[in-house]
């Protein structure tokens, strides 16, 4: 929508189960088929080149900006052919993602195909400095970096709902909050073990899960065998219900340690609910001095809880919607649109010396 307020036409292309066109208020989506990835929580990509390059050429793009750091990086080359201006947006930690399907060549195969990357496209567009590592690392001069934004409105500290925690948690339990995929890359068990730390430690600490993934039933029965207070919610596709929740949490736990940079913790934030991190990450980033960031497996997070619930309340929740408040949408867009701008010049620098 920002694209749009600034008078550009954007049209999205996504995977999904069968081919689609709807106009949405983000501007036109096509739908392409595309097969789901084993072990990613239902993620789909586009395999079928020759189908995605013939959308491409029906639309006749001024600008491409691909999000998909794998089996859509050939989308720099099509551009590149025809002049156009492209844009990678590194949303994930190749290396990171990598090492999900094993440690050893993660850091060799991640480099390969990053440096392809930075050849291939005119920008990179990082959202942190822990995601333009892994870039700048391998001497990329076309890195910039843009921070993401949070809905300062949707997600608010007046979202705070005391019927809801009432369905959830006791008075005086301390409401922990996991949103996210639950997904091996994003590793919730880790939430599990914070709340088990609690609880030995006798806090009287409960869980809510928002989410789904492969992972769920695996979690589900963990959670019982353990009896730990666990409520698994599945995904929440209602935002006034998301940022309700957000906003009802004392804590929400962003266990994940290849994330770039974390909306939905951002989205925490803004809604007043400091936030527990992976140390790994480059959410310490993000989250500043509104949250803390924690090592290892899970026992640490829960000591980190306690720290930020040692603090007082109206001093944790005011800090974390000032935290936010440096991350506008409005400075996402600009930044954006912007990198298009160097990308633009790249491109005409080329043909000028050809």
């Amino acid at each position: 929508m920002g694209y749009a307020a600034a008078g550009h036409e954007s049209v999205l292309i996504v995977p999904g189960p069968e081919a689609a066109e709807e106009q949405t208020e983000q501007g036109l989506v096509i739908t392409l088929p595309g097969p789901q990835v084993p072990r990613m929580g239902g993620y789909r990509v586009l395999l079928d080149r020759r189908r995605t390059a013939a959308t491409l050429r029906a639309l006749d793009p001024d600008r491409v900006e691909v999000s998909d750091r794998t089996t859509l990086r050939w989308v720099g080359r099509w551009a590149r052919r025809r002049g156009v201006p492209s844009m990678m947006v590194s949303h994930e930690s190749l290396d990171g993602l990598l090492r999900l399907f094993g440690p050893a060549p993660a850091r060799r195969v991640a480099d390969l195909l990053n440096a392809r990357t930075a050849r291939e496209y005119d920008r990179i567009v990082c959202t942190t400095r822990w995601a333009a590592a892994e870039f700048e690392r391998l001497g990329a001069d076309n890195v910039t970096r843009v921070p993401l934004g949070v809905d300062l409105e949707r997600f608010s500290p007046k979202s705070r709902d005391a019927t809801m925690r009432a369905r959830w948690a006791a008075p005086d339990d301390l409401l922990l909050l996991h949103c996210g995929r639950l997904s091996a890359e994003k590793r919730p068990r880790r939430s599990l073990e914070a709340l088990a730390g609690l609880r030995m430690a006798g806090v009287p600490a409960v869980l809510v899960v928002a989410g789904a993934g492969p992972l769920l039933p695996d979690l589900q029965a963990e959670a019982a065998e353990r009896e730990l207070p666990v409520r698994f919610l599945g995904y929440l596709g209602d935002p006034v219900e998301l940022s309700a929740l957000l906003a009802t949490a004392d804590v929400v736990i962003a266990p994940g340690p290849v994330e770039t940079f974390g909306l939905a913790a951002l989205e925490a934030l803004a809604s007043g609910t400091p936030v527990v991190a992976s140390a790994e990450s480059a959410l310490s980033e993000v989250i500043g001095a509104a949250g803390l960031a924690a090592p290892g497996e899970g026992a640490e997070y829960g000591k980190a809880v306690l720290e930020l619930m040692s603090r007082p309340e109206d001093e944790r929740r005011a800090a974390a919607r000032e935290q936010a408040e440096r991350f506008p949408w409005s400075a996402a867009v600009a930044g954006f649109l912007a990198a298009y701008d160097v990308a633009a010049a790249t491109v005409r620098d080329a043909v000028r010396r050809a």
